[in-house]
């Protein structure tokens, strides 16, 4: 089997085969793979940063740490990755400039490799690659998305030819939990009205039955069966005129079609009182 070393971009390698033929790079491949890294990369190095010259498993992990409530809020900060400069082998604790492969023990730091976001990554499964117009690397393989000028960000070829375009539109933090969207690495939701969100944040909106954009409050989702459900007609007796209606409920008065009067009294139909668990399941 040859050894096949796919160029994602001009900066970005990913390795996806291996030489049984060469146990010496087999095995710098393979060596300690999986057994290091942390939460958020699986990977065999850990990073200098240049801000404040201390090591951490990740720039995630950096931002973390420097942005806690610990942290005095003169001092929080995060990392700029493209600033990077060094690495530190975690086989041999070898510190380097950032590359690939270890200069002391030849290891390969990460299989996925892009040389200018000086990221590194054992798991690629993930399909990462980097967008140029982005400026940072993504996730889900480069096939299957689209650079939006506009925007200013990825989304999903699904929505190529029927997206809304914002200015913008993830250059913010999620209106939920106020995390900076554009390199979260958690997954985004478009809602219809084109604002960006996390996922999560809009499960945790549903289960507290809030179904409107908290940006510009449009409905997150078709709500038409709940309005049929709140869209209630009752009959009414005026007590002035003694003419019967059939008017749309209204919680404080109903008025009166024969004479305009208010002074009435529902004789049929009562009002529609839909339970938090009805609502739900309408809506979803």
């Amino acid at each position: 089997m040859e050894t096949t070393a796919k160029v994602v971009s001009s900066n970005c390698v990913l390795l996806s085969e291996f030489s049984e033929s060469n146990p010496t790079q087999l095995s710098a491949m393979e060596l300690g793979i999986q057994n290091f890294g942390c939460t958020h990369y699986r990977r065999r190095c850990k990073i200098r940063a240049p801000c404040c010259d201390e090591v951490f498993d990740c720039r995630h992990c950096h931002n973390e740490a420097k942005n806690s409530e610990e942290v005095d809020v003169v001092d929080r900060h995060d990392v700029p990755r493209h600033e990077i400069k060094k690495v530190i082998c975690c086989l041999c604790d070898t510190e380097q400039d950032v590359q690939q492969y270890c200069i002391n023990c030849g290891v390969c730091m990460g299989k996925y490799f892009c040389d200018i976001c000086k990221f590194f990554d054992d798991d690629t499964s993930k399909n990462q690659y980097h967008c140029e117009e982005c400026g940072i690397c993504r996730t889900g393989g480069k096939d299957n998305f689209f650079h939006c000028k506009r925007c200013g960000c990825c989304y999903s070829k699904i929505m190529e030819n029927g997206h809304r375009c914002v200015e913008g539109a993830m250059h913010h933090n999620c209106p939920v939990c106020f995390e900076y969207l554009f390199d979260t690495v958690r997954e985004i939701s478009v809602l219809p009205c084109a604002h960006t969100i996390h996922l999560d944040c809009v499960k945790e909106m549903e289960k507290h039955h809030r179904y409107s954009c908290p940006v510009c409050s449009k409905s997150i989702c078709d709500m038409s069966s709940l309005w049929k459900k709140l869209d209630k007609v009752v009959w009414i007796l005026c007590n002035d005129c003694g003419v019967k209606s059939h008017v749309q409920y209204h919680i404080v008065a109903h008025k009166c079609l024969s004479c305009n009067s208010y002074n009435t009294r529902q004789i049929q139909g009562a009002p529609a009182t839909p339970s938090s668990s009805r609502v739900t399941e309408m809506v979803k």
